[in-house]
């Protein structure tokens, strides 16, 4: 959209400022066409006529422009066709062949330069053309034949210049379809190339970008984060005695009861198999990521609709708080996935700190419980 009315702007200030220079220049054949008499009122009319398309060369310039811009730019060709028509009004009929070609010409301009929609460009046009006929037939009486061999050229002008304005448009309007489909496919694929095709969560890819920019904040503005590493406690059995269309089912329930638990700044990823994996951003404490992680433990644990009583779905959880010295993306799930691999060969159902993995066994009070 900004592209196409940065192009419609840009069109419209060169062709406002080409048909002035234009309007002006035919002023130079007065001399010949204008008797000395009449020559100060024609002038008069042509700078009064060119008042509007300088008042529309300064509103491009506003934001105000976007909004009427198509009215604007056709505004622009009724007024030189109107400033037109009044100079031929005051000149006798001998002097209508230096005008009305004018008229062809104001055609063609506003149907393909001025930048104007078709509709707008169609009808000041077909108003031009019924107030030549309206003017210079029935309050100037002209005489039919060089009525007729007028309205014949200003016809065709609306013919030939009409349907190329026509063309034009709908040429443009189906590549801007066309592009904007191909962007909508290009989107699709991107999407897809970055999320889990089974339960629609970010990917490892998307996580790690993910992870990278909450470390760019953490370096820039002292934020504080915290990654969990859950892995499903319980999950081979349901693939093992009901088939892989129960597991799915299964994370499918999972991913959504994870992405209701967690903020909206927040990212819930699915790492592969039932692995997942959350990052919490702006955490204040360690204890509000601990609050977090047993949310998490009893969003996972609650009973799963649709699975056969008797199968307990559960899961253990590592976390890993950062910033630290020499963090990365990949440290950051490995030192969350070390801690999680502690809790879950020794009991389960739990979650720890990653700085409590290396503790002995009596020394981890850091441990929660589910």
């Amino acid at each position: 959209m900004d592209a196409t009315l940065a192009r419609t702007r840009l069109q419209g200030q060169v062709a406002i400022l080409v048909g002035m220079f234009v309007y002006l220049l035919h002023g130079g054949l007065d001399q010949w066409f204008v008797a000395a008499d009449q020559a100060r009122q024609v002038w008069l009319v042509r700078l009064t006529a060119m008042c509007v398309p300088l008042l529309v060369l300064l509103i491009s310039f506003s934001r105000h422009f976007s909004r009427i811009r198509h009215l604007l730019l056709a505004l622009v060709g009724l007024a030189a066709g109107v400033g037109l028509l009044g100079m031929q009004i005051a000149l006798p009929l001998e002097s209508a062949p230096y005008f009305y070609p004018m008229i062809v010409l104001v055609t063609f301009y506003t149907y393909n330069f001025i930048g104007t929609r078709f509709i707008y460009a169609f009808c000041i046009d077909l108003l031009l053309l019924l107030l030549y006929n309206l003017l210079f037939g029935w309050l100037l009486h002209y005489p039919p034949h060089v009525l007729l061999g007028h309205d014949f050229f200003i016809i065709s002008a609306n013919l030939i210049g009409g349907a190329a304005g026509y063309l034009n448009e709908r040429q443009r309007r189906l590549l801007f379809l066309r592009e904007r489909e191909l962007d909508d496919e290009r989107q699709q694929h991107l999407a897809r190339a970055l999320h889990d095709g089974l339960t629609g969560l970010p990917n490892r890819e998307l996580l790690y970008d993910r992870i990278g920019q909450a470390i760019e904040s953490a370096h820039r503005d002292g934020a504080r984060h915290c990654g969990y590493f859950l892995d499903l406690d319980g999950f081979k059995a349901v693939n093992d005695r009901f088939g892989h269309k129960m597991g799915d089912h299964v994370l499918r329930e999972v991913a959504r009861r994870l992405n209701d638990s967690v903020r909206g700044m927040d990212t819930v990823a699915r790492i592969g198999g039932d692995e997942f994996f959350v990052l919490a951003v702006n955490i204040v404490s360690e204890n509000e990521a601990r609050a977090l992680a047993q949310k998490l433990l009893d969003a996972v644990a609650a009973t799963l609709p649709g699975v056969p009583q008797g199968l307990e779905i559960g899961t253990s959880i590592g976390l890993c708080l950062f910033p630290y010295d020499n963090m990365s993306a990949a440290d950051i799930i490995h030192r969350a996935d070390q801690a999680m691999y502690r809790i879950k060969t020794s009991g389960k159902g739990r979650f720890a700190l990653a700085d409590d993995v290396d503790e002995p066994d009596d020394e981890r009070g850091m441990l929660g419980t589910a």
